[in-house]
């Protein structure tokens, strides 16, 4: 057999030996490469053991001066935030929000506002539930307040802020206030101009702005002009006490079932105000808790009163649910006059820095002088009225405005009864309309 024979007979006989020398080089390669990795994982063991080991003095000095900036308060080591359940201290100007709560699904309000500038601030996080969030009032459409207060859980940075809320308001250590986060001077920096905080305050865990409440104060202003404000405060000393006042507000059925109410105060003041002839007077009125626009329909009974359209006896039927059990229809006063002015709390100390107290002085008066000079303008287009003649001609399409005449309370037309609201909501006719109001303790 010659050489060209022997070839293809070797050929024909392993037709793979091409591919297998292709593989064991591959599995060679493969080896190498195993081998490199555990060299390269002994030397990165061998320099984790020196780092591990090293004791760098420029990382010691950085950590000295860590602890000497944040004693007892170093937020920076931790990967959540810490938290503390506060009560804030709230004014607001509400002549262009739609009331306070934010539920009424109208835009702007006041809770709504103050909720973009805790987000603003990165004061809050999560869902609005964790934060056990409470409000004191619930005041309506331009209704104005100096000492709404609000409860909630805000980023602190204080560590201890989040394992001591379980003391007692009474005994407030004054430590919890120290390093904390200057939250008046934070949020007053990014709300805007008609709303502020005054003050805020460490609370336990199981407090509510609304139910621990004691004492609610509203103000309502009110310029004299003929009133009978002597008539008006014997009327008003009828109202001190525990009363149902379900006559006196606007009825939620579905939600509010008990109307009986304590007032503790209500007086008519002089204000340190005139206008020409005329003064502004104020009424003050101090109770446990008020009904929804109860403060208005009080208000609005009493002007009725001062002029001379009703007489004292109007408040005691009112009052007396068996003898009038469904409220005459009548007008409520004006809500811009209306002021929730403080809503006390035992022991409950509300604080401020001095440069954040210093900043909101600064801007509420400069908020009063821009008020005044308006006022001024108005007053001066008021003088220069006075200077038009008058056009004394007789004009013979003219005709006297006839005044509308007085229909008394009691003889007016009424609302349905609380009972008679029951009935129609327990038979399915109220159940379907889902009703967004809490059951409000408080006024508008």
């Amino acid at each position: 057999m010659d050489y060209h024979q022997r070839s293809e007979v070797a050929e024909s006989a392993d037709p793979l030996q091409p591919e297998t020398d292709l593989t064991s080089a591959l599995q060679a390669e493969l080896v190498s490469l195993r081998s490199r990795v555990k060299e390269l994982e002994a030397e990165n063991a061998k320099l984790s053991a020196r780092v591990s080991n090293c004791r760098c003095q420029n990382a010691g000095i950085a950590k000295k001066k860590l602890k000497e900036r944040e004693p007892g308060c170093n937020t920076r080591i931790m990967r959540q935030p810490l938290k503390r359940y506060v009560a804030l201290k709230v004014l607001y100007f509400g002549q262009r929000f739609y009331g306070f709560a934010s539920e009424a699904q109208m835009d702007p309000t006041v809770e709504s506002e103050i909720f973009k500038a805790l987000e603003k601030a990165r004061l809050i996080f999560g869902d609005k539930k964790d934060l056990q969030y409470s409000r004191c009032g619930r005041t309506d459409k331009g209704v104005s307040s100096v000492g709404q207060v609000i409860a909630l859980f805000l980023r602190s940075n204080c560590k201890e802020a989040g394992v001591r809320n379980g003391y007692t308001v009474k005994n407030i250590p004054e430590e919890l206030y120290e390093g904390e986060i200057d939250y008046v001077r934070l949020l007053n920096r990014v709300l805007p101009q008609d709303i502020r905080v005054m003050g805020w305050s460490p609370a336990p865990i199981d407090f509510s702005a609304r139910f621990s409440c004691l004492r609610r104060v509203y103000k309502y202003f009110f310029w004299r002009e003929k009133l009978n404000i002597l008539a008006m405060e014997t009327a008003a000393k009828k109202f001190v006490g525990q009363h149902d006042f379900r006559n006196f507000c606007k009825m939620d059925a579905a939600n509010v079932h008990n109307y009986r109410r304590h007032i503790f105060l209500f007086e008519i003041l002089p204000c340190n105000e005139r206008f020409g002839r005329d003064e502004l007077w104020v009424i003050r009125i101090v109770g446990s808790a008020f009904l929804w626009h109860q403060v208005r329909c009080m208000v609005a009974v009493l002007f009725l009163i001062g002029q001379g359209l009703e007489s004292l006896d109007v408040i005691d039927s009112l009052l007396d649910i068996a003898r009038t059990p469904r409220k005459p229809q009548y007008p409520m006063a004006p809500e811009i006059p209306l002021v929730l002015q403080s809503c006390e709390f035992e022991d409950l100390k509300f604080m401020c820095s001095s440069d954040a107290k210093q900043a909101l002085h600064a801007h509420l008066e400069k908020e009063c002088r821009t008020y005044k000079l308006h006022a001024a303008i108005i007053h001066e287009a008021l003088l220069n009225c006075s200077l038009i003649e008058n056009d004394d001609r007789p004009f013979s399409n003219r005709k006297k405005k006839k005044e509308p005449s007085h229909v008394p309370l009691i003889s007016r037309p009424t609302e349905p009864s609380y009972e008679e609201r029951r009935i129609k909501w327990n038979s399915g006719v109220g159940s379907q309309k889902k009703f967004m109001l809490e059951s409000t303790t408080d006024e508008d």
